[in-house]
């Protein structure tokens, strides 16, 4: 009589929702160190709107919930909405400083088109291979 092994399946290591440049990871450390030990980190979603269809939304998250995915690079957190993932996959996120203004900018591979004010995208869900081809 043989003997039956399960083996656990290996999983694979998920890739990063996003990452920082180290100029985005440097302004969101300072900005965390600046609110105080109570802000879990910079929570980065995004909502219908705009001329584009959708808008980047950023606010302080005192908690991660269950399903925020979580992004620490550089001593910088940045935390995820779960409905705004298939959105930000493969986004990289980074802070410009020029003369008149200062910005997070996402370079975001799932955007199709920006309005000309600069304050909507029009951001396409990730495709399945595409996850794959990621890792």
């Amino acid at each position: 009589m043989t003997e039956k092994t399960t083996a656990t399946p290996t999983r694979r290591p998920r890739p990063k929702v996003m990452t920082l440049t180290p100029a985005a990871a440097e302004r969101v450390r300072a900005i965390m160190a600046s609110k105080g030990p109570d802000i879990a980190g910079l929570k980065i979603g995004v909502k219908k709107g705009g001329c584009a269809g959708m808008e980047y939304t950023m606010t302080w998250a005192d908690t991660v919930d269950k399903f925020d995915e979580v992004v620490e690079q550089d001593g910088a957190r940045v935390i995820v909405d779960p409905q705004a993932v298939l959105y930000l996959l493969g986004t990289e996120m980074d802070y410009k400083t020029d003369k008149l203004s200062a910005s997070f900018v996402f370079n975001n591979p799932n955007q199709q088109g920006a309005c000309g004010c600069g304050e909507s995208v029009n951001l396409v869900p990730a495709r399945q291979d595409a996850d794959e081809a990621a890792e």
